[in-house]
């Protein structure tokens, strides 16, 4: 299959991007050039703006020829059933037999918080309430820019059954090193059978890298909290059960 622009198969995409020139018709003419080597063919550019003084953002638009094979995709699929929160109390309440811990935070110098708020408070997003709307999860906060080491021990403090970062901040793959970083403290700090569950989520993570980054799981754009509280009972008391 090809893109769609404006019929069935016509390979039309639209790209944006930014350079470091000063917006003029030079500064096109390098937009175009770079479209081409990016193989866009033919390319135009419908919009370009002035960002400071030596910076143009441009809207590039033009036709690809290149195929996606759709049985060559791979994608992380939700293996676990989306529960309500009445069954999710419920199941913490008969199998766990305490309140669910989950201490949240946004780590490194990250300050972008609207991820974490939205799972995590009981405002929720999307019309879906926040973990803190299950009376049998108990939910810890810490907000932003949290160090590495103070999560771990709020998380040993609180004696958590889960930790859950979000990570918008990506310059330089600082969601990737911190992530890292996070995970390597967790099994450092902590025996194999005390650490708690290790959850990540952003815009910008590959669902399929939680095994390389050194956590449990990884979610992505437009996870919501139903989601989260799912997948936690799942990992918690359903997998551990089965195990047993």
């Amino acid at each position: 299959m090809r893109p769609y622009g404006d019929t069935t198969g016509d390979g039309m995409v639209q790209l944006s991007f930014t350079l470091p020139v000063p917006c003029d018709k030079r500064a096109e003419g390098a937009a175009l050039q770079l479209a081409g080597k990016m193989g866009l063919d033919p390319a135009m550019v419908v919009h370009a703006k002035q960002m400071g003084e030596r910076f143009t953002f441009f809207v590039v638009y033009g036709r690809v020829n290149h195929l996606v094979d759709l049985s060559a995709v791979q994608v992380v699929e939700r293996d676990f059933p989306l529960l309500s929160a009445k069954d999710v109390n419920a199941l913490i309440k008969r199998r766990l037999r305490r309140k669910l811990v989950v201490v949240g935070a946004c780590i490194g110098t990250d300050a972008h918080t609207v991820g974490i708020d939205a799972i995590l408070n009981v405002k929720g997003i999307a019309g879906e309430k926040g973990l803190e709307y299950y009376r049998e999860l108990r939910v810890v906060n810490l907000g932003a820019q949290v160090a590495v080491p103070d999560l771990v021990e709020a998380a040993r403090a609180e004696k958590a059954d889960a930790v859950l970062v979000s990570q918008v901040v990506t310059q330089r793959d600082a969601h990737l090193h911190n992530t890292r970083e996070m995970s390597a403290a967790f099994r450092e700090a902590m025996p194999a059978d005390r650490r708690p569950l290790l959850v990540v989520g952003g815009p910008r993570f590959d669902e399929l890298m939680a095994v390389e980054l050194g956590v449990d799981r990884i979610f992505g754009r437009g996870t919501t909290p139903r989601e989260v509280a799912s997948y936690l009972v799942h990992a918690l008391i359903t997998q551990k059960a089965k195990a047993a």
